[in-house]
């Protein structure tokens, strides 16, 4: 208990041949200790790893006079109670989690309908709205112009720029509402 004693002490002070000698002494007890809580070998291993960067990173605040095994069998316990606790989460929530990599661009009926909603969106733009509000909906829109900057590059006032995209919206809306139904 002395020698753990002062290797502690040395550990608290940085001294890393103290650290990696109660790496050595601890390593297969705290291993078998987490391997017998969750009974798997991989994640036992990363446990008493992250156990071990956990003392060095907070050995400041090492107390000496405490049994170095109670601290890394207290932290290893936590882990796993934390390891255990994210594995039910992710266990209720699995169906809730969309697949890595899976989005709308990867369904092709998804594609479709965008693609489709794209061209009517322009077939409506085109043929339903005035030649002003036309230009401010697209200025505004799909070149992403401030109200201010569309008014005066087309050198009207602001009020009305925000008219003339209210309108085309409502045309918009009302001639897609068309498809849904």
């Amino acid at each position: 208990m002395a020698e753990e004693s002062l290797l502690i002490e040395k550990v608290k002070n940085s001294d890393k041949n103290a650290f990696q000698k109660l790496f050595y002494d601890y390593h297969d007890i705290l291993f078998r200790f987490v391997s017998y809580k969750i009974n798997d070998g991989d994640l036992a291993e990363d446990i008493t790893q992250e156990t071990f960067f956990r003392v060095w990173k907070n050995r400041k605040s090492l107390k000496p006079k405490k049994s170095f095994f109670s601290l890394i069998a207290r932290i290893s316990t936590n882990l796993c109670y934390d390891y255990f606790r994210h594995a039910e989460v992710r266990r209720k929530n699995q169906f809730h989690i969309p697949e890595f990599g899976k989005s709308h661009f990867y369904d092709p009926e998804k594609v479709n309908h965008v693609s489709f909603l794209e061209q009517e969106i322009r077939r409506i733009v085109n043929n339903k709205l005035s030649n002003k509000c036309k230009s401010v909906f697209i200025l505004s829109r799909f070149d992403g112009l401030s109200n201010s900057e569309i008014a005066a590059i087309l050198k009207i006032s602001k009020r009305t720029v925000e008219n003339q995209i209210y309108r085309a919206l409502k045309i918009l809306k009302e001639n897609l509402k068309i498809l849904n139904e």
